[in-house]
């Protein structure tokens, strides 16, 4: 007689076919998901009645025309890029410090045009902007 308790083996579980599905679950999932921008929103932006500020002393006024020209303190620049910005800063700076950059732009404008006026500001390391705005008609 075999008294001896039979040998019992530990169970294991297998993972491979866990993993293998959750793989397949997981390549289904990216490619049936759409991924939309929503770049379409319809925004309307808040207008503020505030009180005209007060002339700012030191500061230069880049202005920024519906076509996407510049001008720095009135006058006309040639080139519309960001070289071209940051040479004409840098000739009206001489040297100041704490100057205000304002920028004037045209309602119409194209928001690159706006965009490239801040990197030409970063560019000389001035912190200090402002955009100059007009009262609107409802108030």
């Amino acid at each position: 007689m075999n008294f001896q308790r039979p040998r019992t083996e530990d169970p294991e579980i297998n993972l491979i076919p866990l993993i293998d599905v959750l793989l397949v679950v997981l390549i289904f999932l990216m490619i049936t998901t759409t991924y939309s921008k929503y770049t379409e929103l319809k925004i309307q932006l808040p207008t503020a009645n505030a009180p005209p500020a007060q002339h700012l002393p030191d500061s230069i006024v880049v202005g920024v025309t519906a076509d996407g020209s510049y001008s720095v303190d009135g006058s006309l620049l040639h080139g519309r890029d960001v070289p071209a910005l940051v040479q004409a800063l840098r000739g009206v700076l001489h040297g100041r410090g704490g100057v205000t950059l304002v920028i004037s732009a045209d309602a119409q404008s194209t928001q690159q045009s706006v965009v490239n006026v801040m990197e030409a500001a970063r560019l000389l390391g001035l912190s200090r902007l402002t955009f100059a705005t007009q009262r609107s008609d409802a108030s």
